[in-house]
């Protein structure tokens, strides 16, 4: 009886043993693995749903909604238009770094490991359905691919279990154990092949269905405009090496917005309504209505509020459409200074973004427009096929809206659009700015002439003069190319007789109204930066 009383002393109660590295490291794979699979057939199921339910996108989304002007400000500014990638790549980074720790917690504990998993997968159902866009449906790709990465969780940690204990009281050979090797390598290459078809065949539907959309874009012939825009004066483009052309080239128009999936939208089932306060008569239009209706052709710079002083989000562009101000007099809508109760457009994009845009400026005479051409084509998706909004005068978040389908008119006080609701002003005529393009920062140009060149804007209101100065001495009359219209950027050139050492140009631009940018540097929140661009040389 002591013998026995001993050997229990000695072996103590049974506790879990404690993994050993190698296992330690296949749970951390299974965890990877399971996480892969799970956005496998996410993606999959977003297919049959819509691209934008997938859970990388719903919680990038969800990331971009909750995030603080500040943070935007700086994903702009330092990672421009790749931000979007960055905060994707990021995203799954830390997706991969919490399913590694899943699947070491299920190696211990696998209904805790589980627990988790599903944790994440309700995040992403939520992130997904609560999108502005949101539907219930959107929950079910997160739902599904939780449900699976359980499943494959359970399968692969199954595998890393220790044999039982032989006669002798060991567990096999090997600090880890005997644990199922082959099952392990077998059970987690069958299932990692299975993921990686999951997510190529949900790949596959996602193309056939946006096929439609792109082949609708294909086949759209555009009409001739009945008004074009007059021809580019002679000397508007003054061709200088590094400065920015006089219209940007599609593929070079600057893209800000919140969509990590670019919609793909099928012109044929396109519709756009028009409702709301004083709207007495509602109306709803498809692509073929609008190109049946007069069409404008008008030169048109555009430019973020997002644009830091001297930035690279401005570009000017050819722009065809129809006269939005006509649509909504069709609508019975009044300008508030002819009695219309309405004074805001809240415009609303296919992917839930909502834009809030003053009814008189829309219907002032200026050329607002519902614009599906950009520079001689339809517009590229990234920019809004089949059909954006462009009022010149106004930055982008307060009257830009892409992939626009819904018109609700009413009032300031009553509704706060997307980006009003994250501190940024609801009204934002584009302020007097300047850009010196050429030449670069820190560029180190030899003595004598040096062309300093760039552009300036004040859209609706023009540009009337551009100053450049030098080591804050006094300022010198830049030559002006030819004027477009009021509507557009102007370039400019200064012929600076450059002396050796290191020298601080800056520039300021005076509008159509005589009022001069101001030297006052101020942030883009909350409604556009103010400050005169600088840039430092060294002269050889």
């Amino acid at each position: 009886m002591s013998g026995d009383r001993d050997d229990a002393q000695r072996t103590g109660p049974t506790r879990p043993p404690r993994p050993g590295r190698t296992r330690t490291a296949l749970a951390a794979l299974s965890g990877l693995i399971a996480g892969f699979c799970a956005l496998a057939v996410a993606e999959l199921a977003a297919a049959l749903v819509r691209p934008e339910a997938g859970p990388v996108t719903a919680v990038g989304g969800a990331v971009i909604d909750h995030a603080p002007p500040v943070v935007r400000d700086f994903a702009v500014r330092n990672f421009g238009t790749a931000d979007k990638l960055v905060l994707q790549l990021g995203i799954l980074i830390l997706l991969a770094l919490f399913a590694m720790a899943i699947g070491v917690l299920a190696l211990r504990h696998r209904r805790m490991g589980s627990a988790a998993v599903l944790v994440f997968g309700l995040v992403g159902a939520v992130a997904a359905a609560g999108r502005p866009e949101g539907v219930p449906a959107d929950a079910l790709p997160s739902v599904v691919g939780a449900a699976v990465a359980v499943a494959v969780l359970y399968l692969l940690v199954g595998r890393l279990v220790p044999a039982p204990r032989t006669p002798a009281g060991e567990r096999g050979k090997g600090a880890d154990g005997g644990f199922d090797r082959r099952g392990f390598v077998v059970a987690a290459t069958a299932t990692a092949a299975a993921s990686a078809g999951s997510g190529l065949l949900g790949r596959r539907l996602t193309s056939s269905v946006q096929a439609g959309a792109s082949a609708s874009r294909h086949d759209l012939v555009l009409p001739a405009p009945r008004s074009a825009a007059p021809a580019v004066p002679a000397g508007a483009d003054l061709r200088i090496r590094g400065l920015s052309p006089f219209i940007t080239p599609n593929k070079d128009l600057y893209r800000v917005d919140t969509a990590l999936v670019v919609p793909r939208v099928d012109a044929a089932t396109w519709r756009l309504r028009i409702h709301g306060k004083g709207v007495t008569r509602p109306v709803t239009v498809g692509l073929h209505d609008l190109l049946r209706r007069e069409a404008v052709e008008r030169d048109i710079t555009l430019a973020c509020v997002s644009n830091e002083v001297g930035g690279p989000y401005v570009g000017n562009a050819r722009w065809l459409g129809v006269r939005l101000a006509d649509l909504l007099r069709d609508a019975g809508v009044r300008p508030p200074s002819k009695g219309g109760p309405a004074d805001q457009i809240v415009a609303r994009s296919v992917d839930g973004m909502t834009i809030g845009t003053p009814v008189e400026e829309v219907m002032d005479g200026r050329d607002a427009m519902l614009a599906f051409g950009m520079n001689g084509e339809p517009l590229p998706f990234e920019h809004g096929f089949p059909v954006r909004m462009v009022v010149p005068g106004l930055y982008g978040y307060v009257s830009a809206c892409k992939w626009i389908e819904d018109i609700e008119l009413t009032t300031f006080a009553a509704y706060d659009a997307y980006w009003v609701g994250r501190d940024w002003a609801q009204q934002a005529p584009v302020k007097t700015e300047s850009r010196i393009d050429t030449p670069r920062p820190l560029a180190s140009p030899k003595a004598g002439i040096v062309p300093v060149a760039g552009v300036a804007w004040a859209q609706h209101r023009g540009i009337s003069r551009v100053e450049v100065r030098v080591d804050g001495g006094e300022w010198h009359m830049a030559r002006l190319a030819a004027a477009d219209t009021r509507d557009t950027w102007r370039q400019w050139v200064w012929e600076w007789p450059a002396t050796p050492g290191r020298h601080t140009l800056q520039v300021r631009a005076t509008d159509g109204t005589g009022a001069t940018q101001t030297g006052v540097r101020a942030g883009t929140v909350p409604n556009g930066a103010t400050g005169w661009h600088s840039v430092v040389v060294d002269v050889s």
